[in-house]
């Protein structure tokens, strides 16, 4: 079973993805906000795929705040995980936006908040799972 780690800050959204990735799409789902466990995972070698909110409000890396485009760097930055895809997770879904945070963050792709076509999401991380595969 497809683990997929969801650094995500919202309650309701991080249950949303829980429910549709564990449910719909029949994988292993960790929810957190902590970089340390987000970075220990995807070095452990069993994550298949990181969802990664572009605003997070309670995340620190080495005592300082970090947003989802700097964890994805750090991410893209280590050999260890930067094989690991990276799916950006936004609200800022203006045209241009999504675009430009997968260009400075190196994220292999996202996903606009909220979600609303539920069954287009899990076939959209199916189609990554895929192309990582």
């Amino acid at each position: 079973m497809k683990h997929i780690v969801v650094v995500e800050d919202d309650l309701h959204n991080a249950v949303l993805f829980r429910k549709l990735l564990e449910k719909r799409g029949g994988w292993r789902v960790t929810l957190t906000e902590s970089a340390e466990e987000l970075l220990a995972l995807a070095r452990g070698g069993d994550v298949a795929l990181v969802i990664l909110d572009v605003s997070l409000a309670n995340t620190r890396w080495q005592g300082r705040a970090v947003n989802g485009v700097e964890l994805c760097r750090m991410l893209k930055g280590d050999p260890a995980t930067a094989a690991v895809p990276v799916m950006l997770a936004t609200a800022h879904a203006m045209r241009g936006d999504a675009e430009s945070l997968v260009g400075e963050s190196g994220a292999d792709d996202y996903v606009a908040k909220p979600i609303v076509d539920h069954a287009g999401f899990v076939e959209h991380v199916r189609g990554l799972l895929a192309e990582a595969a």
